[in-house]
């Protein structure tokens, strides 16, 4: 969490130039308590409007909320709704947008009862833009470049990335050597190719690349078809709803992000947020593994909020301590829970591994310890003596930490995976029930001396003897203290 806290930091130092379709969308709020008379369809009591900037607009929107710097190139008509978008007056968003007289502004009307949407209602001309209106969303585009940090493609098949455009503008970029995100909606995505990291939902990598399924395996092939086919995009980022992203980078095994909305409210704008976060975090410095999960946890506030909502920077700010607070939280468990996770990482084919002890005062022996312990297997789960279990082990004094603050340090440590609490004086039930592979100690025992190592060697695991730190031990530094005390 440190790297993209660091990331967060530096959103506010980056310009972002996007170009896409922008709309406004408008939602309509009220209740439907009643059939219509004259159809079986709800009638909506109206009591509440609400408009603004949508698709590429929303990408604007949340490039300025997080904190940075967002300039807009698209295409409005010369109607009511355009002329609205046009005087869009928001801080950190400067709109630049061509009116066409022969084309609506593109509008999507929502209409929601008690938080459920009964209806929406589209404006559109989606004809490509071309001639006259190709040659000026490039110009534009060109005008803003050299000021800009990061390339924002948001298209919508709306029109205004055309195949001319899309091109001119990826070319345009690529030789002011700025990097480009783009957040695909046409099947084929090799119209794309020379962006630097592609964006598609997991519907659109299934329809690019006739490769289904939702598991991760399956999500990994069709991205990896998608660099296959298109071999001038560096990375693709494929966002899959409940089941988070998966991020793949040319020469790099697939990284999947598990999904970090705690409550879907509302979907809508989802992906724009995403686009914006990986825009500012990556112009921003960081690489694309910890600008994807920033984005991952901003996609996550984003669903929690009604209507097309931009997340804020504070917000992401808040999710992340959140988040590293849920972590820790999350890997202390009870000996049922450890069972649950245990057979899920089992299933998966990872090796189990087990240490135990006190772990009254953390000490460089201790970290050495458990990473050690870490590297002999894929899962690290600690067993940790309860305070009761400590005093009939160490003397009335002890321990120093009481067992929740014990809890929290270990899990803390990136090498523990879980840390389970256990009241009796050996963890012998609890090893057990859990049937570590690698049952790991450290060498000032002998391997007929550590307890549940005959266990675990009856059925194929094995016993690990870890190195000591000289000098350290919970025992000499409360000695120690003592006697400066003294």
């Amino acid at each position: 969490m440190t790297a993209t806290l660091q990331a967060l930091s530096r959103f506010g130092g980056v310009r972002a130039l996007i170009l896409g379709d922008v709309m406004l969308d408008r939602f309509a709020y009220g209740a439907a308590e009643r059939l219509s008379p004259e159809a079986p369809i709800p009638v909506l009591s109206l009591r509440e409007e609400t408009t603004m900037p949508g698709g590429a607009g929303n990408v604007a929107r949340n490039v300025a909320s997080l904190g940075g710097q967002a300039v807009i190139v698209g295409l409005v008509g010369a109607d009511a709704a355009g002329a609205e978008l046009r005087a869009w007056a928001e801080p950190g968003v400067t709109p630049d947008f061509i009116e066409a007289a022969d084309r609506p502004t593109t509008q999507k009307t929502r209409y929601v009862a008690d938080g459920h949407q009964l209806l929406r209602v589209d404006r559109e001309d989606r004809r490509p833009a071309s001639g006259d209106l190709a040659e000026q969303l490039l110009a534009t585009f060109r005008r803003h470049l050299p000021a800009a940090d990061v390339v924002i493609l948001s298209d919508y098949a709306k029109g205004v990335l055309a195949d001319a455009v899309l091109a001119g503008a990826i070319a345009a970029a690529r030789a002011a050597g700025k990097p480009i995100i783009a957040d695909p909606k046409h099947v084929d995505l090799r119209r794309y190719d020379g962006v630097t990291l592609l964006t598609p939902n997991r519907g659109e990598a299934t329809a690019a690349t006739r490769i289904a399924g939702e598991d991760d395996a399956a999500t990994a092939g069709a991205a990896e078809a998608i660099l296959s086919a298109a071999p001038n995009v560096d990375a693709v980022l494929v966002t899959r709803g409940p089941r988070g992203m998966t991020l793949l980078r040319r020469g790099t095994p697939a990284t999947h992000f598990a999904a970090a909305a705690r409550e879907v409210f509302d979907v809508s704008g989802a992906g724009d947020t995403v686009v914006a976060t990986l825009a500012l975090a990556f112009a921003g410095g960081a690489d694309l593994a910890a600008a994807a999960e920033l984005a991952n946890i901003a996609a996550g506030i984003a669903v929690g909020k009604i209507g097309t909502a931009a997340v804020r920077h504070e917000e992401l700010v808040q999710a992340i301590q959140a988040e590293r607070t849920h972590s820790t939280d999350r890997k202390i468990a009870t000996a049922e829970q450890a069972l649950e996770a245990v057979s899920r990482w089992r299933a998966k084919g990872e090796r189990i591994g087990f240490t135990n002890g006190c772990f009254d005062l953390i000490h460089p022996g201790h970290v050495s310890l458990l990473g050690q312990a870490r590297a002999a297997c894929d899962r690290l789960v600690v067993g940790l003596n309860t305070d009761a279990s400590v005093k009939r082990l160490k003397g009335p004094q002890r321990p120093v930490q009481d067992e929740t603050a014990r809890a929290i340090v270990l899990a803390s440590l990136a090498s523990v995976d879980l840390v389970v609490r256990f009241d009796e004086d050996t963890p012998i039930e609890l090893i057990r029930s859990l049937r570590p592979d690698v049952l790991v100690k450290g060498a000032d025992y002998r391997v007929d001396q550590v307890v549940g190592a005959d266990v675990v060697q009856a059925y194929g695991g094995r016993v690990v003897l870890a190195n000591l730190t000289p000098g350290q031990s919970t025992t000499g530094t409360i000695a120690r203290l003592a006697r400066g005390a003294a």
